[in-house]
């Protein structure tokens, strides 16, 4: 094993590699000692040995585990789990893993954990039924009733009884659908697991990933269930085959598609099982209820650390609401939440100092891993003296930096709204008089607004902090935004958009988006893209979508009545940005967002995966701004000191 000098020699010239390039999610980190002709895989293989299990759960169904176990047993070591439906590969007692644990930090010799990787149950290598987002069991009778907290509780009591060497104290983390089953395995708990952190977790995939307050994120449902969705009828090594598009234009594509009803005509034929659930099920049903993971967030015992990324396209809800919901039903327990710079992953996977054209001031990635993740586990699996992360350790975007909290959302926040107003202001004063009035368009579904400018085959990472003025120029997007400000004006906490709407059709979507725009003459920085200016752009800081028909009821959809002014809420999850002097809040609101967000028919149908070419037609919306309908946004402006 390399001394402790020899290892900071590979750890400086790690970090210089790093910096040097942008990580990838596929891409392994790679590492260079101090002969130069080395990798992380290869101290890997020299330092630990592996062992591959099947683990018996109490109703008799094996699940295939993969353990990494430190060479050095002169102390005793906690383990560090992941379990996954995305496979722990390779396979093979003689074929290691290029990287260990959350982080390159946890692998360090002076690190010391035993590190467990374990396909769940109907995935890859281990036996049973894969059903997503496995629907919890409140009331266990007997063997047969499991659920992802049963599977996570018989792995941990095999660990226990079967690998040597250990402390008896577990750790449990994940990201994304990983982070589901580290949230889910720490309801119930073993009393080893010790310490666990969703990261990026599904909470709700009525709220993450698939629908967004009803409406359907098409591309990234389409494309993840192509491949992920089929069938694996025994175990195997393999995945499934990716999804040929035949073109690199997404807006293209799915507009070609037509109606969603076409999905399985045209590609999918029926074979993909769990897109034939979302199409039978379009309401909040008991099949959606049944996967909202939040409910029983009850006992748990572990200390949580939950992460996510402000510009995550994928999963915000999760990390937000699996927080709320811990600390509300769990006080006095320890449970914190972190929420950095990132996109979906972007903690672990990259340097977290850019994310398309935004630059954070800092490689923050790399400080999270190392003063907050590692620490977290090493106090609460080794009981060291390095302390525990703070209740809320959140990035303030615009400001560039990191700010810790007694409690999320901050207890100094003064509430505070902008009133949608004539001539495409913001004001802080609600409309006057009598007079109706609003601002109209027309939403066409067969020219859809773009989420992007770019060309992408799918949901891009870099949407969210995306140059908004591509859409500010279309005349079906109403933009309103405050004059220059004279002073700093910080958002914390949830934003709320209410919208005074009415429409000439029976249903539409709502889109609102909150922005940061940039002065004129803001300053390029290093690293933008060749032709790209940051003069007056618009940074979008946080925006989503209602299905109009849910406006009331997720489970009971309802059509709007012609022409009649309605209230439509629509909740806009947490932002820490601060808007500097110089700059404009800007909002804008339109119907279409494409391929981002399929297209409503707009014309009245009961089951829009269902609709006919014929149902999609145009509409006049309006949104009004009037005394008696003001439309505004309602959000938390923090008050230091």
């Amino acid at each position: 094993m390399a001394d402790a000098r020899n290892w900071r020699i590979l750890l400086i010239l790690a970090l210089g590699l790093i910096s040097g390039c942008r990580a990838t999610d596929s891409a392994p980190r790679i590492w260079v000692d101090s002969k130069g002709d080395s990798s992380l895989a290869s101290f890997i293989q020299a330092n630990y040995t592996k062992r591959e299990a099947l683990i018996p759960m109490r109703d008799g169904v094996k699940l295939f585990t993969a353990i990494y176990e430190p060479k050095d047993d002169s102390t005793q070591h906690p383990f560090m789990m992941m379990r996954t439906p995305y496979s722990v590969d390779p396979y093979g007692e003689d074929k290691f893993r290029s990287s260990l644990g959350p982080s390159e930090a946890f692998v360090r010799p002076d690190a010391g954990f035993i590190f467990v990787y374990q396909d769940v149950r109907g995935t890859h290598m281990s036996e049973g039924e894969l059903v997503n987002m496995t629907p919890h069991v409140a009331v266990k009778d007997s063997p047969s009733d499991i659920d992802e907290s049963t599977d996570t509780y018989d792995t941990i009591e095999w660990l226990l009884k079967n690998i040597p060497n250990h402390n008896s104290k577990v750790g449990q983390w994940g990201i994304s659908y990983p982070g589901f089953y580290a949230a889910a395995g720490m309801i119930d708990a073993h009393p080893a697991l010790a310490a666990v952190s969703p990261q990026a977790p599904i909470a709700d995939w009525w709220f993450d990933d698939f629908h967004h307050h009803g409406a359907f994120f098409l591309p990234h449902s389409f494309n993840f269930l192509s491949g992920f969705g089929q069938a694996r009828p025994e175990p195997t090594t393999g995945g499934g085959k990716r999804f040929d598009h035949g073109t690199p234009d997404g807006y293209q594509f799915f507009l070609d598609m037509g109606s969603l009803a076409n999905a399985n005509e045209k590609h999918f034929h029926g074979e993909i099982a769990f897109w034939n659930d979302i199409v039978a099920h379009p309401n909040y049903d008991e099949f959606w209820q049944a996967r909202n993971l939040l409910p029983h967030l009850k006992n748990t015992a572990p200390a949580v650390m939950t992460v996510g990324g402000w510009f995550d396209a994928e999963d915000l809800y999760g990390p937000l609401q699996i927080y709320r919901e811990v600390e509300k039903n769990n006080p006095g327990d320890f449970n914190v939440l972190v929420m950095g710079p990132w996109q979906h992953g972007g903690w672990s996977r990259a340097d977290g100092d850019q994310l398309g054209n935004i630059t954070f001031g800092g490689k923050q990635s790399l400080w999270y891993r190392n003063e907050v993740e590692l620490k977290f586990f090493n106090y609460f699996l080794k009981g060291t003296s390095d302390a525990r992360p703070a209740e809320a350790t959140i990035f303030e975007t615009g400001a560039n930096q990191w700010r810790t909290f007694e409690q999320w959302p901050p207890a100094n926040l003064q509430s505070r709204e902008f009133f949608l107003a004539e001539y495409g202001g913001l004001s802080l004063e609600s409309p006057a008089g009598d007079s109706e009035t609003a601002d109209a368009f027309i939403s066409d579904p067969a020219k859809p607004v773009p989420f992007t400018e770019a060309v992408a085959i799918g949901m891009t990472r870099e949407y969210m902090t995306d140059d908004q003025r591509f859409a500010a120029r279309r005349p079906d997007v109403l933009a309103y935004q405050t004059p220059v400000l004279e002073e700093d004006l910080t958002l914390a906490g949830p934003i709320t958009a209410e919208l005074w709407v009415s429409t000439s059709q029976a249903d539409a979507d709502w889109i609102v988006k909150v922005i940061d725009v940039f002065p004129s003459d803001a300053e390029d920085h290093e690293g933008l893209p060749a032709g790209r200016r940051m003069g007056g752009y618009q940074m979008m800081v946080r925006s989503e979508v209602m299905r109009g028909r849910f406006r009331n009821s997720y489970e009971k959809p309802e059509p709007f009545t012609t022409g009649e002014p309605t209230l439509v809420r629509v909740p806009l999850q947490d932002v820490l940005h601060r808007f500097k002097m110089g700059h404009r809040l800007m909002v804008q609101v339109q119907s279409t967002w494409f391929p981002l967000v399929d297209r409503n028919p707009q014309k009245w149908v009961d089951n829009i995966f269902e609709a006919k070419a014929e149902d999609f037609v145009k509409a006049e919306h309006k949104v009004w701004r009037s005394k008696a309908n003001p439309s505004r946004i309602v959000f938390g402006e923090l008050v230091d000191g």
